[in-house]
């Protein structure tokens, strides 16, 4: 049948090479048949192509469907080899190389040698076993940067190698790809050429899916209207949440995005909403205040509502750097100078008599709180603002009172007073869980001190509600040394964002430039907790952290200091913070060196400031102390936040390096710059080296950082890690248990919580801390109703807690449980993105931080960072709350707070009755049963008896002596009948009876 089928595939062949055979089209579709049938595809598909119009791709048919996918892959392959992959640039230039000198390359005999013995290889043999599914020929050993982020977009190898097509055949393939457009388009199915458009890199035809789609929602809206989303709202969308989830490739990613951006005049009704992504994403200020001034322009309503809910959009995503430079281009407005919000008064919040939310001098406190907020906070100005120099025409005085409330905005103020008008309205903090635990734990441990206090800040963060440290005065007095340093810094948790008095409260405890008054570690608490409050809004505080940064030769004030400037002026990139930082650095002390390294990478986040990186680099080799190296490692990876390939020369340069720290760093800058992407060559290098480093911090490390990277798919975790959580290594359990929460935080997700609830019961304490952890953060925001196993998880946690057999390091994190359990007085969730789906910055670098608590206690206040509040507001035109009300189609349980813990009220001690034997009551029975019996003889009348007389006495009269002796005898048994005690013995044996 074979040597008959190749007999008939050669005729045919020969026919239709032979140009003066009339029929040369219908030879090559037979030939194309017989190929098909011997399942060669390619030989198929190359002369189904040679046969023209014959080839009917509308005809359905297996044979039919087999050859135009092959066709769509063989264009795919080929479009996407004369489109090749370009670095990712940031504002049309070119990203600069980092030149540094690692010691693995600096020469080629370092690289060589280190490759030897490189640390991320235990094995004796410099290659890996065959059947290793890590020495596959696909993988990726090493982050190559020509090389895309991952997908089907131009990713070498996810196609199969182009055909050497004949320049004929090629232009027939182009007309095949084109004929199924157009029946594409025919049908409205845009969304299949999209995607083949991007998967090919061909930005031209995804250009023209585009405009097609505008094309024909104009015709069908002037032949009727329709208050539907149109065609090409909907294809932007699609477009949008491709590039942003399934293009792994970030040089890709900017060119559709420019794409998007440019065809953005030529769409009716843009989705301003998703083009702020992509403006946020590409770093586009300019587009972002023109947009701004073009929607106030238009003067209706709907307009101004647009801008203002965009203006909302741009702060959530955008860093402090960028909003100052849309703030710079917007028209200049006269705005009133006030003195700085931090110098305001302090109101009802930090009082401790209004603790009770629902109760009414709460409530007037709190329209006390909202006043000075509006007063003070919604009138403070930028003083970082340069005046825009461009001319622009005249503003109207309506005008002008847009731009002031889109200034607002986009400064913050608005936000954050919303915000804590929410969270302190709503608490619903348990007071009896935070008084279990502080009499569960001993005061005089450093440890549950500390541990304590974090449950207290992270139950109260937001709602100003610091009442449990001043009803417990003489607790916090015990505080000493580094425990008073995290006390101090807790209120800045508590109050965060409480921007109007945020100074006002810390006035006690803040560094005075007359006097050395108060503990080093207080002050140096102060300015930590200074920077929290004003955490990503640092206008107003930074000029005063700097001058205290700067004047004080404490190291424990420096370190306080820093983490203060480090958390308020995130993100802003400045190059002054940056070179006060880096002249503390090079004093070589241990103390605040940790500190200013990760307050570096704090200031310059996701910048991907080459300078920086190499002044930290080569400090961190010429350093001895393991907590700046530590902290300088941390540092590069913040800097490198987001930036994707950009940051693989970096990752490569770390993760060869001999030093375990600088590794870490490395892992820590995969987790950072892939955060939220699910890049599968990042999870592939994280699973190689959490299996293979000979450091076991950096096994931890690496499985931790699974959750950043795939926290966008928080049901592919669980699985991912499923091996790793039995692994003989508690480094790697730990880190299993910490990737589950970090990647499922705020879902309940069952598959998680099953796999951590056996690692409660770990025989590994700090395992078990790292589940109790994660199953807090899983929990978050989770009642009974949408969760059934919340009840038991709350009642385990006060359960460990209590118990007086448990390890430190396990009631350390049972008691950080219960704070992120209930975090913002249970109003708040763990959001590692924003409501617009974006990458919540704050959230993600107070997340990263936070885990590394491991080495230092001080940074878990990092995780406030990621709390966010659970709340619906709206504001009117005035950015006022108005009164509204909507309809929820889910029953009220499903929202309702857990209920309070019950405490029993406390009784005075009762005295325990004596335990009574049967055989003792039988005794008791028994006796009273005799003696009641001898009684009722002695009350018997005798019967008169015939007295024996003597014979000398018989003849003797009865004398009255006789008869007085017998008369008294009778009325002394009666007396002793009636007695009291009589009477009180037979009702006690009657009450017996």
């Amino acid at each position: 049948m074979k040597d008959r089928a190749d007999l008939v595939s050669a005729y045919s062949e020969a026919l239709y090479e032979d140009e003066s055979f009339p029929e040369r089209e219908l030879a090559a579709l037979v030939a194309a048949k017989v190929y098909y049938q011997l399942q060669e595809y390619n030989e198929s598909m190359v002369f189904a192509l040679g046969a023209g119009n014959l080839f009917k791709l509308d005809q359905p048919g297996e044979f039919e469907d087999t050859i135009i996918a092959k066709c769509v892959d063989t264009y795919i392959a080929l479009s996407a080899m004369h489109n090749p992959p370009t670095p990712a640039s940031t504002a049309n230039h070119p990203p600069p190389q980092l030149m540094t000198a690692f010691p693995t390359t600096a020469n080629k005999s370092a690289s060589t040698s280190a490759s030897l013995a490189s640390p991320t290889t235990p094995f004796s043999q410099s290659t890996l076993p065959s059947k290793s599914l890590l020495s596959r020929q696909d993988s990726l050993p090493t982050f190559d940067p020509s090389l895309p982020g991952g997908g089907n977009a131009g990713v070498i190898g996810a196609h199969p190698s182009p055909l050497a097509l004949q320049r004929g055949i090629q232009k027939s393939l182009q007309a095949v790809v084109k004929r199924i457009f157009e029946s594409c388009y025919e049908v409205g199915a845009y969304r299949q050429v999209v995607g083949i458009a991007v998967e090919a890199r061909n930005l031209a035809v995804l250009r023209e899916a585009i405009l097609r789609a505008s094309q024909e929602e104009k015709k069908q809206r002037k032949k009727a209207a329709s208050g539907t989303a149109g065609q090409s709202e909907e294809l932007m969308e699609y477009v949008l949440d491709i590039c942003m989830n399934v293009v792994q490739e970030r040089g890709l990613r900017n060119e559709i995005l420019k794409l998007i951006l440019d065809l953005l005049n030529d769409i009716p009704n843009p989705d301003y909403f998703s083009i702020a992504k992509c403006v946020v994403y590409l770093d586009q200020h300019s587009m972002a205040s023109q947009m701004l001034r073009q929607l106030v322009e238009k003067g209706d309503g709907h307009s101004r509502a647009v801008a203002y809910q965009l203006s909302f959009d741009l702060f959530d995503n955008g860093t402090q750097e960028f909003l100052a430079k849309v703030m710079d281009e917007l028209p200049e407005v006269e705005e009133k100078k006030e003195e700085p919000a931090a110098n305001g008064d302090a109101t009802g919040p930090s009082n401790p008599s209004s603790t009770d939310p629902n109760s009414t001098e709460n409530g007037q406190a709190s329209d006390q709180l909202l006043s000075e907020l509006e007063q003070r906070a919604g009138a403070a100005t930028t003083s970082t603002i340069v005046s825009s120099r461009t001319k622009q025409r005249p503003v109207s005085e309506e005008e002008q009172k847009v731009f002031t409330s889109i200034r607002h905005i986009l400064r913050g103020t608005k936000s954050i007073e919303l915000n804590l008008e929410f969270l302190f309205r709503n608490n619903h903090t348990d007071r009896h869980i935070l008084n279990k635990i502080r009499d569960s734990l001993e005061a005089r441990n450093s440890i549950f001190h500390t541990s304590v206090t974090f449950a207290n800040a992270f139950m109260n963060s937001g709602t100003t509600n610091d009442g449990f440290f001043r009803d417990n005065l003489e607790w916090l007095g015990k505080a000493v040394n580094w425990s008073k340093f995290t006390a101090t810094a807790a209120l800045g948790v508590i109050h965060r964002g409480n921007i109007s008095q945020g100074q006002k409260l810390l006035e006690p405890y803040l560094p005075r430039s007359t006097s050395a008054v108060g503990s080093p570690y207080s002050q140096g608490g102060s300015l930590y907790a200074l920077g929290l409050i004003y955490t990503n809004h640092g206008t107003h505080v930074l000029d005063y952290l700097r001058e205290h940064f700067k004047k004080t030769t404490e190291e424990v004030v420096q370190h306080g200091g820093a983490l203060g400037l480090g958390v308020a002026g995130m993100g802003t990139g400045s190059e002054d913070i940056y070179e006060e930082l880096k002249a503390v650095l090079y004093t070589d002390s241990a103390i605040n060196g940790e500190a200013v390294g990760l307050s570096m990478g704090l200031v310059m986040l996701g910048t991907g400031n080459i300078r920086a990186l190499e002044d930290m680099i080569q400090y961190a080799h010429d350093t001895q102390h393991e907590k700046i190296v530590r902290g300088l490692a941390m540092g590069m990876a913040l800097i490198m936040y987001a930036r994707q390939e950009a940051a693989d020369e970096l990752i490569n340069g770390l993760l060869e390096d001999p030093d375990p720290a600088l590794r870490y760093g490395g892992i820590m800058t995969i987790a950072l710059a892939y955060c939220g992407t699910g890049s599968n060559k990042a999870v592939r290098k994280l699973l190689h080296v959490a299996v293979s480093d000979v450091s076991d911090d950096v096994r931890r490390i690496a499985v931790m950082s699974l959750g950043f990277v795939l926290f966008r798919k928080p049901g592919s975790v669980p699985r991912m890690v499923e091996l790793l959580a039995e692994s003989y290594n508690p480094h790697v359990r730990y880190g299993a248990t910490m990737a589950l929460g970090i990647a499922c935080a705020g879902t309940g997700l069952d598959e998680a919580i099953d796999l951590l609830e056996p690692m409660m019961k770990d025989s590994t304490d700090f395992v078990r801390q790292g589940a109790l952890i994660s199953l807090a953060m899983i929990m978050v925001q989770q009642n009974e109703a949408m969760n059934p196993k919340v009840a038991t998880i709350r009642k385990t946690l006060q359960k460990i807690v209590g118990d007086r057999h448990e390890d430190a390091m396990a009631k350390f994190g049972c008691a950080l449980a219960l704070g992120i359990i209930d975090a913002g007085g249970r109003n708040c969730t763990i959001g590692l993105q924003t409501q617009t789906g974006n990458l919540n910055m704050a959230g993600i670098v107070g997340m990263a931080v936070f885990t590394q608590y491991w080495y230092w206690f001080p940074l878990t206040h990092f995780l406030s960072l990621s709390f966010t509040p659970t709340s619906i507001i709206g504001v009117d035109q005035d950015l006022e709350i108005p009164s509204f009300k909507f309809h929820s189609a889910t029953r009220p349980s499903m929202f309702d707070y857990p209920p309070e813990q019950e405490v029993k009220a406390e009784e005075a001690p009762e005295k325990v009755k004596t335990a009574v034997l049967s055989t003792t009551a039988q005794a008791k029975r028994r006796k009273l049963h005799k003696e009641r019996q001898q009684r009722r003889e002695s009350m018997d009348i005798d019967q008169p008896t015939t007295p024996k007389v003597e014979a000398a006495d018989a003849d003797k009269m009865d004398t009255d002596e006789a008869i007085v002796t017998s008369k008294a005898k009778d009325e002394k048994d009666g007396e002793k009948e009636g007695t009291p005690s009589a009477e009180s013995s037979k009702k006690k044996v009657e009450k017996e009876k």
